[in-house]
């Protein structure tokens, strides 16, 4: 797909594929290698602008769209995905860094939540009628498309948590603004643009801008004709929108970081969570909000899940992402390295234990593993975002519990047992969004209510819950009889 690369390496605006007019380029690297796979020209302030101002003109008219023909219009962007699978998939992987395995599930779940729109955009329009307490009215609930949205997306899976967004908004009548991380630009902008281009959405709708905070600032979510902001990233800058939003009276959803535990308890099946362990770990080179941050194991089965999980970290083939045998893919940048670096050399000063310790190779990093960490350690606080993880020692299943909900976020979580019906009661008392008994906490699916609780984030994406983020609701009373007023 070096055609798409070549022709797509630029903003959509308008419908139209245009360069950005700063000046300013920008390289999109391979991360494994560094090599460069394209550069893309940032487009200015102006721009930005211009493409709110051409959002908010189209929003209506698309808003007036028949629930058919915007079904029609994502069907065949769905399709268009789907028919280019293999392209795709390739730039996939070598733009995130992230393994074949990793960019064939980015690219499912992307085509499944634009299919699961054709289930509810039909959502706008007249809602029901509500009993009225004034003789001789009539009270109807209308929903509607909120209007302009702007969507801001990060680098690890790009294309599913832009698409989480863009879709369901666009299903629903709204015009969409989008921004995505630029080292993957391609994979989380320009792919989902040409499919909508393909598709025949109305220019305007849908707009794809390549371009730095610090040329647009706060624009996108400042802007006056922006109803909500739809972000997924880190909680630091979570707050930071949230702040501005709330300054200036727009909504939000939220998707933010994570300290995810993956609990195993006494009577749990250990080779069964080692194995649930490991994927939950190590896909994406940990690089997954979902991903497992810390393993809390029951004291009685500790030494055997430790020794275990230790023995298949250490046998994870890693290397170029492209290689369909590698299962531990570069990091996204030598940043992203080096601070993850830096947090293994504050641990291991602290005195925390190793008990696998990895190696680098240029963006790669190796799986590291702390052992008999302090639930109150910094690294067991501390979102690691790698393929590195913390084991902690639980003295009962109830403790293991406690140390679970001792962070500050509450994205999702895991329990291992062999009793079901224990795992789910359990699983309630965790503080996150969502629990997994008897699997790994990368799960994500189109029609479940998927998001975080305390700073991992506000809202819900997926059908039906995703419909009350991107709309409103409007009371209209129609009073058919004379109504007799006190004065």
């Amino acid at each position: 797909m070096d055609n798409f690369i070549a022709n797509y390496n630029k903003s959509y605006i308008d419908g139209k594929w245009v360069d950005g007019d700063t000046g300013q380029k920008e390289d999109i690297k391979n991360p494994y290698d560094n090599s460069v796979l394209t550069t893309v020209q940032l487009a200015s302030l102006d721009q930005v602008k211009n493409a709110y101002e051409i959002a908010e003109a189209r929003q209506k008219d698309w808003a007036h769209y028949s629930v058919d023909d915007r079904r029609e219009i994502l069907r065949k962007a769905a399709g268009f995905l789907q028919d280019n699978r293999e392209d795709i998939i390739s730039i996939v992987s070598q733009e995130t860094g992230g393994t074949l395995l990793k960019a064939e599930l980015e690219l499912n779940l992307s085509i499944d939540v634009l299919e699961e729109t054709f289930e509810y955009m039909d959502a706008t329009g007249e809602v029901k009628e509500v009993h009225a307490t004034i003789d001789g009215k009539r009270n109807k609930i209308y929903r509607q498309p909120l209007g302009v949205i702007s969507s801001i997306s990060p680098f690890n899976f790009p294309m599913n948590l832009s698409m989480r967004s863009i879709a369901p908004a666009i299903a629903l009548g709204n015009t969409v603004v989008h921004k995505a991380d630029l080292q993957v630009g391609l994979t989380g902008g320009s792919i989902i643009a040409r499919a909508f281009d393909y598709a025949g959405l109305p220019g305007g709708v849908f707009q794809s801008i390549f371009t730095s905070p610090d040329e647009i600032g706060d624009e996108m979510l400042e802007n006056p004709t922006v109803q909500l902001i739809a972000f997924t990233g880190s909680t630091g800058f979570g707050k930071h929108i949230g702040k501005v939003a709330g300054e200036n009276l727009k909504r939000v959803a939220l998707e933010l970081g994570g300290n995810n535990p993956f609990i195993v308890l006494e009577d749990a099946e250990v080779d069964q969570a080692v194995d649930a362990a490991i994927f939950g770990k190590f896909m994406h080179q940990g690089q997954i909000c979902m991903s497992v941050n810390r393993l809390i194991v029951h004291e009685n089965v500790y030494e055997r899940f430790s020794e275990k999980f230790i023995e298949r970290a250490k046998q994870l083939p890693y290397g170029d992402q492209t290689d369909p045998d590698t299962v531990i893919g570069p990091l996204i940048n030598e940043e992203q390295v080096e601070n993850v670096l830096e947090i293994i050399d504050k641990a291991e000063k602290n005195g925390v234990k190793m008990g696998l310790k990895g190696k680098r190779e240029g963006n790669l990093l190796t799986p590291f593993v702390f052992v008999d960490v302090d639930s109150r350690d910094e690294i067991a606080q501390t979102e690691l975002f790698s393929p590195v993880v913390s084991i902690i020692k639980a003295e009962s299943d109830d403790q293991a519990i406690e140390m679970a909900n001792d962070t500050n976020y509450g994205l999702t979580s895991s329990i291992f047992t062999s009793d079901l019906e224990k795992g789910e009661a359990y699983g309630m008392k965790i503080d996150s969004g969502m629990t997994h008994v008897n699997d790994q906490p990368v799960n994500d699916a189109a029609n479940i209510p998927f998001g975080g609780n305390k700073q991992s984030g506000m809202g819900r994406f997926g059908n039906p819950w995703v419909i009350d983020e991107f709309t409103k609701l409007k009371w209209i009373s129609v009073q058919e009889e004379y109504r007799e007023f006190p004065f």
